[in-house]
Formats: structure tokens, C-alpha cells, sequence
């Protein structure tokens, strides 16, 4: 797809569109300026010569031309304020469809995966409609970002920022590695692959990483190596880790290789330290606003339930992983602030948030938080959902969209609370205050 042709002042096409036809109106029409922005910034405008009825042979000129320009600056800045890149990491719960590019079981590329999105089809988003990233980005006045394996991810559509989120990662490089297709698992077994083959069935964390420092040299190629770097430090980043390293790791299969490495308090310390890294690479490679949210309440998913509760009661060994982990990914974050000297990353209580709906789902006018919209099973947390699924007839009093994610609904209060929360939800700010902190920066 063509990318969408921008000014150097960043006014979209529209914009452009609009002003010219406001020049043709009776209000304006002592004012016969016409001014063509080129796509290259170090140009000047060119001013066109332009007819019109009552000013026959009227040409604009310079000085009019650029008093126009001057005078929209205060719109040109507001415009180019809201039009901050956002940049996102992690795994299924931010997905937005790099798996759909992928060899890999983890896909949301079917129906009824996007039931309620506004185009009604599957997108790789795992949720009936929009999924958080979606949601931040309506609230900090964005376009929702692409997948960066994306093919319409080009031009101008790069400087709105990316998604490299893949389903199914981890903050360790193990988590995983079921996700891969029978197709794939004969050729392992074949030998014909290594274990290293097996990184093409998700994009794990450092490649992720490896990924937004490709974005940053084709987008160096458009706007400058300076005006990236600015881009980047100015944007803002999410990254969603760490539930799988249980769900998926440790706590996959009986007597799993990390649970006989590690004690489950180790294993904590041991994640927790490999973040740190993931963090700080990410510091390096230029972020400076940076929401990392904690896992929810592990044991409460639909799928864990159906796999681990006798009574419908979060299953306690995931519970008590999250109250190990969390507490100790906030004192990271303070610690690597501290070092660094700036609150680069703010800490999302996810667990606290997911709590709310989840222990008083009636509250937040859920019908239930135990079982899915879609699946099978009890609490309909078992399997994949697809075509075949049951599927619930209001998807918006369902706290649990599938076994393992939150509906679109649950996903709003979510962000409501990213965006608003108090020190409860997010420390040591919400998104709400930064934005407001940083709009002060010039």
C-alpha cells in the first residue's frame, strides 16, 4: 500500500486538502495563497499560481505564502504532539500479528478472533476486537500501530511507530518453544533444523529488539538519523512480559526442566534478573518512556482453572508465582530508575487490575470471570477457540474473551486504569500525568 504522502510540517494530506478548500471560500477569498508542500523538508514551499473567478490572474505570492505557514504553527505543533510514535514488545496479550507471518500454532488468524472488530474479520489480535495496545493508542491520539512484519508497514505508516509483539514468548529464550508446527517438529526431528531454527516460530524478545533496531535505520533512511533518534526517545513504548515464563515454562508440564533447576523463588529471581537486561537493552536502544506491566493473576485464567481448580478457585502454585513475581519486577524497575536517574519505566500493577473484574466481576458488570466467551470444556478453558467453540452471544459481560485472554471490554478497564489509575495501579505514575509531563518538555 502507497505510504500516505506528508508534509515536512507533518500536516497530512487531509489537512492540506481542507486548507486549500478553505482558501476557495467566500469567507477567505481576499486571501489567494496556495501553498504545495514538498516532500523533501529542506524545501521551501512552492507557491503556485492559482485562477479563481473573482481574481483572475492572481498569482500568490512568497510573503503571503509564508505568513500562512507561520500562522498555522501553533496547529502544526498540537498535530505533531499527538502524533507521538508508540512502539510495543512482548507477547499474545499485545499481539497485533506478527504470529500471523509465522510458522507457529500461536495465531489468532481465524474466526471468531475478531468478532467485534470494527472490520468484523480475524486480525492476529487475540481478543474479539481491539486488544490494549489498540486501546492506549485511541488514547494518546494514534493510529493503531502495524506489525512490523507487516508488509503495509512502510513510508510514512513507520513514523506512527510498530508493533513487534509475537504470542507466545517469554522473557527466556525456552518459553515457547511448543508453538511450532507439526511440519517444523518432524524436520527437528529429522534434524534438518537446530535448536536456534526453532526462533522463526515466534519472534523471542531479542530478536524483537534486534527488529526495532532495523525499524530505526529504515526509518534513519527516511527522516535523518537525528530525527529518529528523536523520534524514539519522544515515543512512547509498552512491554508485556513474564506470564508465559509460568504458564509456559515452569509450570507447562510436570517436573518441567526449569522447575527441577529451580525453586520456584529462584526461578522468580532468576526471570526477574533476565528482564533487567531486556530492559536496559531497551534503554539503550533509546526508549525513555517505558509502561512494563507485571503478569495478572495467573492461576485465575479460564485455561488454569479447567486444568488446576477442583472448586473454581484460582489454582494456588500460578497465584503464588505472580505474588513472587511481581513485587520484585517493581523493585527492578525502581532500581534500574535509580541508576539511570529518570523514572524511564513505569510499573502496571496488571495483577491488582485483572483483580478487580476478576473477584468482583458484578461490579464491573461481568456475568462471570471464571468462564471464557470462547472454548471448550469446563470453564471453557480448554483447547483453542475457534470455529468449532462454544461462543457466548455477548462477548461485553465476559471477563475472558478465550482461555487465556481478556475480552475487549476487560481490556477498556484495563487502560483505564493505565491511563488514570493512582499508585495502587501504577507507579511511580499513570499515563495520564506522564503525558502531561512530557507535553511541558520542549
Amino acid at each position: 500500500m502507497a505510504a500516505a504522502y506528508k508534509s515536512p510540517f507533518n500536516l497530512p494530506v487531509g489537512f492540506i486538502d481542507g486548507l486549500i478548500y478553505l482558501l476557495h471560500t467566500p469567507y477567505l477569498n481576499p486571501i489567494i495563497a496556495c501553498v504545495a508542500l514538498t516532500p523533501q523538508p529542506a524545501t521551501l514551499p512552492l507557491i503556485l499560481f492559482q485562477k479563481m473567478p473573482r481574481f483572475q490572474g492572481l498569482v500568490c505570492s512568497a510573503t503571503l505564502a509564508m505568513a500562512l505557514a507561520l500562522a498555522l504553527g501553533s496547529l502544526i505543533s498540537s498535530t505533531q504532539a499527538a502524533a507521538r510514535a508508540f512502539f510495543v514488545f512482548g507477547d499474545s496479550l499485545v499481539d497485533n500479528g506478527n504470529n500471523n507471518y509465522l510458522v507457529t500454532t500461536a495465531r489468532a488468524d481465524m474466526p471468531p478472533y475478531g468478532i467485534d472488530y470494527p472490520t468484523h474479520l480475524p486480525t492476529g489480535r487475540f481478543s474479539n476486537g481491539l486488544n490494549i495496545p489498540d486501546l492506549i493508542s485511541q488514547q494518546i491520539g494514534s493510529e493503531p500501530t502495524l506489525p512490523y512484519l507487516s508488509p503495509q508497514l512502510t513510508g510514512e505508516r513507520l513514523l506512527v511507530g510498530a508493533n513487534f509483539a509475537s504470542a507466545g514468548i517469554g522473557i527466556l529464550n525456552d518459553t515457547g518453544i511448543q508453538f511450532v508446527s507439526t511440519t517444523f517438529l518432524l524436520s527437528f526431528h529429522r534434524r534438518s533444523l537446530t535448536f536456534d531454527d526453532l526462533q522463526v516460530n515466534i519472534i523471542r524478545i531479542y530478536k524483537q529488539l534486534e527488529y526495532f533496531q532495523q525499524y530505526q535505520e529504515r526509518v534513519s533512511s527516511l527522516i535523518g538519523e537525528g530525527q529518529t533518534q528523536q523520534l524514539v526517545s519522544q515515543a512512547l513504548v509498552l512491554i508485556t512480559l513474564g506470564g508465559n515464563d509460568f504458564v509456559n515454562n515452569y509450570y507447562l508440564v510436570p517436573f518441567s526442566a526449569r522447575s527441577r533447576q529451580f525453586s520456584l523463588p529462584d526461578y522468580v529471581v532468576y526471570v526477574i534478573s533476565e528482564y533487567r537486561k531486556v530492559l536496559a537493552r531497551l534503554y539503550e536502544l533509546g526508549a525513555r518512556r517505558v509502561l512494563v506491566t507485571g503478569t495478572g493473576p495467573l492461576g485465575c485464567a479460564p485455561a488454569e482453572l479447567a486444568q488446576r481448580s477442583r472448586d473454581g478457585q484460582c489454582a494456588e502454585e500460578l497465584q503464588r508465582a505472580a505474588a513472587l513475581y511481581n513485587p520484585q519486577l517493581i523493585q527492578m524497575i525502581n532500581n534500574l530508575n535509580g541508576e539511570i536517574g529518570s523514572d524511564v519505566f513505569i510499573a502496571a500493577n496488571s495483577n491488582q487490575m485483572h483483580a478487580d473484574f476478576i473477584n468482583n466481576p458484578r461490579a464491573f458488570g461481568f456475568v462471570t470471570s471464571k468462564v471464557a466467551c470462547c472454548g471448550q470444556g469446563p470453564y471453557n478453558g480448554i483447547g483453542l477457540c475457534t470455529v468449532a467453540s462454544n461462543l457466548c452471544p455477548n462477548r461485553d459481560v465476559y471477563a475472558f474473551w478465550d482461555p487465556f485472554h481478556p475480552s475487549e471490554r476487560a481490556n477498556r478497564i484495563i487502560v483505564q486504569q493505565i491511563m488514570g489509575g493512582d499508585a495502587s495501579y501504577m507507579h511511580p505514575m499513570n499515563l495520564s500525568t506522564i503525558m502531561e509531563l512530557d507535553s511541558r518538555t520542549p
